[in-house]
């Protein structure tokens, strides 16, 4: 086994190695390291918005999931990563519009300029700091768990968790956005490449599907059911997650810079069409893990359940194999999101260049410790964290898409989008009820912002257009 991973673990290490040398500009600017020359394309595209999107939490929490709550997981995820795409296509358009007329140096930046209000800017960076830095220590969490299980004598928990920050904080200094993308299109042909070996196996071993399936009816039906064993799977439950989902282009700024950065349109399209068809194979196989899990670890703990059927059910090259994917998978989100903090931050300086390169790395390594601390006190809860994140990101999603789609935005979205912001995060504290009425805050909140927002963008086109006319 040790030598198998040495293996792969210097085969993988290699291409990372070479990523950041190909990347490596010693002329660069600070808008090279943070945008990677604006000139990505589809093949690229794809892989590092699919690599970025599809972390740990997938590859971990996905096959616990379905374990637990049943097929109710394949609609919270699959579904919603469905209509995300379609979305993809027009913010993709919206998107790169609005950057070309107003430019763009991150997120917060371009709400400062469209608003002319700099708290516009730091609301954005204020939710993204807020929500990213606990999803990215979900990700260490959750692949230092699985490898200290797997190899309790080899170095300390912690360990695990810096070393992954380690060799994050070493090629995205080295090549920036540029290595970052080189990075996450090898990690997620690794990823989708190891889930499929195990899903396979495990669907092996589980006596094919429709025998799996019988097992589990038998077994455990409520598994085959909405709104599963535990009634998660709720319809104001699902909604939301979807309405997460949906806006996580919009909220989360890695992969809103990840559209502006492509080539072109085009490439845009061609990506967001190809997001789709990943976004189908990679969560797939975790439903044939997770029905494994369910017939033969029914009641083991997350930890017990993953080590063994990610690595000692499975042959010691795919063992290995699957401990080199966790760590990429896990490394494709982590630096995706602490970058993407750093590049929020720079898009809020106005000094020299070769000041905000220097703040920019400075924030890079602070965040990044933030994320090491964090990754300590996470739960086990993966994809339930995950999707605290995304609904989180997404309650500024208003004040986002209307400076998308208006030169002269309203900016009482600004103070909507604040509201939403301070309401959820209250709700996480405690201060605010998570549950009014039998429903979850979330599915209200998405109710009222969706009538709040249209009718103020609605005044503000009809007030454009009678000035306008006028």
């Amino acid at each position: 086994m040790i030598g198998w991973l040495i293996f792969f673990f210097t085969l993988f290490l290699a291409m990372l190695g070479y990523a950041s040398y190909r990347s490596y500009n010693k002329e660069r600017t600070s808008d090279d390291f943070i945008f990677a020359g604006s000139n990505i394309g589809t093949i690229l595209g794809f892989l590092t918005f699919s690599a970025a999107l599809f972390s740990a939490f997938t590859f971990m929490g996905m096959p616990d999931f379905f374990r637990t709550h049943g097929v109710g997981a394949w609609i919270f995820l699959a579904f919603s990563d469905a209509l995300m795409v379609f979305f993809l296509i027009w913010f993709g358009y919206a998107l790169r519009k609005r950057a070309s007329i107003n430019g763009y140096k991150g997120v917060a930046g371009l709400m400062k300029s469209c608003y002319g209000n700099s708290f516009a800017g730091y609301l954005v960076f204020a939710s993204a700091f807020l929500f990213l830095i606990p999803y990215v220590a979900i990700q260490i969490r959750g692949i230092s768990i699985f490898l200290d299980a797997a190899f309790p004598d080899m170095l300390p928990y912690w360990s695990w968790s810096a070393l992954l920050v380690f060799i994050m904080l070493i090629y995205s200094e080295i090549g920036g956005l540029k290595a970052i993308v080189y990075s996450d299109a090898i990690q997620g042909v690794i990823m989708l490449t190891v889930i499929w070996i195990i899903g396979v196996t495990c669907l092996q071993m589980s006596g094919g599907l429709e025998a799996g399936l019988a097992t589990v009816a038998s077994t455990s039906p409520d598994l085959l059911t909405l709104p599963g064993p535990k009634g998660l799977f709720t319809s104001p439950f699902l909604i939301a997650s979807a309405i997460a989902i949906v806006l996580i282009p919009v909220s989360q700024p890695q992969f809103t810079t990840r559209l502006v950065v492509m080539k072109n349109l085009k490439s845009v399209h061609r990506m967001a069409y190809a997001v789709g068809i990943f976004a189908i194979l990679v969560i797939l196989p975790t439903a044939f893990i997770g029905l494994y899990g369910a017939i033969k670890y029914p009641e083991a703990s997350t930890a017990d359940f993953l080590t063994n059927a990610l690595l000692f059910d499975q042959a010691v090259p795919v063992a290995a194999l699957a401990v080199v994917g966790l760590f990429a998978a896990c490394l494709s989100t982590t630096n995706a999101q602490i970058f993407a903090l750093g590049t929020e931050l720079r898009s809020m300086l106005t000094g020299s260049d070769q000041f905000n390169m220097r703040i920019t790395k400075i924030s890079i390594l602070v965040f990044s410790l933030i994320v090491l601390v964090f990754s300590t006190y996470m739960s086990d809860e993966l994809v339930l964290l995950a999707r605290v994140s995304f609904a989180g990101t997404s309650m500024i999603a208003p004040v986002v898409l209307g400076a998308v789609m208006f030169k002269n935005p309203p900016k009482e979205l600004i103070y909507l989008s604040t509201l939403a912001l301070v309401t959820f995060v209250s709700s996480l504290v405690g201060i605010v009820p998570s549950i009014i009425a039998g429903y979850p805050l979330d599915f209200l909140m998405y109710c009222i912002l969706f009538i709040i927002t249209f009718i103020l963008m609605l005044r503000h086109h009809l007030t454009q257009k009678t000035t306008h006319e006028a």
